[in-house]
């Protein structure tokens, strides 16, 4: 296979500082087990001297494909701040292996042709966060097949006490798989693939103690699977976890109480029985065959529908109709009229309601012709004790009702 060239950012903090020779180390990832990579800081100073980078100066690391801007998708990255390494870590597939971006530079090491392998060039730049040098380092992956019997046993468990950094370090992979050892058949167990729980939709923990964000450990293995593991995968106990209550687990806990792993998110999945393949539809000639069940209408006499239309149409028009001349009559024709009216109301009732009449129009009257003389305690300064009042030639509206306003 041709290599594929992933080179790792910050290019632009490279213009003038001239070129750097870049330490080269091969790496050997195996399609379908799990790779993984430490990015330490110690690794960084077999530079120049002039690139040196002390072990406590924190250091960041940043990669993505030549010509793209990310890693490949099989290949992740991480780092969980720039005083702790980063990691290069992921599974690698053989369909992920046919879609990389092939180049061949020269200097291929020989034999990757004949063994089948995918050959990638990583140039891994660190950046130091204090004295902003840049050093660089070439991985040179080498994917190929795995030796040995396959896995078709896997199981995937979800580690709830671990976050995805602590646990890709040799040693804590190590120790999972001598405690889950307890749980299965005798037999070699390998990790398969390793995911943070955030990957696969999981939420971040609040900034607490002992708040981890979690991780998928998946592991395969030839053996079978144990009753212990089969019985946590039951239906039975997908019953009591949607209850809230905890799976059916037969065996002793051997995970605990280095690894929590919430046994309600553990699968299994048995690869040893191949799936039947699906049977490709036969096409045929378009004619159903006789089925005696099947009885098609036949075809239908002509029928006239004007008699439906009228009877749709007129019956509400003349119902309309009816309901109108109905209401019009309680209208028009029904009116008791004024006479029956006065008729019915009493004497004393008519000669009070025309004694209020008379009384409001006399005082319109009056209103209206303003030639009746004003009372007298409406005149201005009028003295009730004597009767007094100004001289008429004196204009009442202008003095004012007290002298001492004036």
């Amino acid at each position: 296979m041709a290599p594929v060239l992933i080179w790792i950012p910050l290019v632009g903090l490279l213009t003038g500082l001239g070129s750097i020779e870049a330490q080269q180390t091969t790496l050997h990832p195996l399609v379908g087990r799990v790779f993984v990579h430490t990015l330490n800081h110690e690794t960084f100073q077999h530079l120049p001297e002039h690139v040196a980078v002390p072990p406590t100066v924190p250091i960041t690391y940043h990669a993505h494909l030549q010509g793209h801007p990310d890693l490949p998708r099989w290949l992740r990255y991480t780092q969980r701040s720039p005083h702790h390494p980063g990691f290069l870590y992921g599974t690698p597939t053989p369909e992920d292996r046919g879609r990389q971006v092939i180049e061949v530079p020269a200097g291929t090491p020989v034999g990757c042709v004949t063994c089948g392998c995918s050959l990638m060039f990583i140039y891994v730049i660190a950046y130091n966060r204090d004295s902003f040098n840049i050093t660089q380092q070439r991985l040179v992956l080498l994917t190929g097949n795995p030796e040995g019997p396959l896995l078709p046993y896997q199981a995937e468990f979800l580690v709830c006490s671990h976050d995805v950094e602590e646990v890709l370090p040799s040693a804590p992979a190590s120790r999972f798989l001598t405690a889950l050892r307890g749980l299965w058949e005798p037999g070699e167990l390998q990790l398969l693939n390793i995911t943070s729980a955030l990957d696969r939709g999981g939420r971040v923990p609040l900034p607490i103690e002992g708040r981890k964000e979690g991780v998928y450990i998946k592991v395969g293995s030839a053996s079978p699977f144990s009753t212990c593991l089969k019985m946590v995968a039951s239906p039975d106990s997908h019953a009591r976890c949607a209850q809230g209550q905890p799976p059916l687990l037969s065996c002793y806990d051997t995970l605990a109480p280095h690894f929590r792993v919430d046994w309600c998110n553990v699968s299994l999945v048995d690869k040893s029985v191949p799936e039947p393949a699906d049977e490709l539809p036969t096409p045929g000639d378009g004619i159903l065959e006789h089925d005696p069940f099947f009885c098609p209408p036949t075809e239908a006499a002509a029928r006239d529908f004007l008699t439906d239309a009228l009877v749709t149409l007129l019956v509400p028009l003349l119902l309309a109709l009816l309901l109108a001349l109905l209401l019009a009559y309680i209208m028009c024709c029904r009116r008791e009229g004024r006479l029956k009216r006065d008729l019915a109301t009493s004497d004393i009732q008519m000669v009070h309601h025309c004694t209020i009449h008379g009384n409001t129009q006399e005082l319109r009257h009056m209103a209206a012709s303003r030639q009746v003389p004003r009372p007298l305690s409406t005149l201005p300064m009028f003295n009730v004790r004597t009767g007094e009042r100004l001289p008429p030639q004196v204009d009442g509206a202008q003095v004012p009702l007290i002298l001492d306003q004036h």
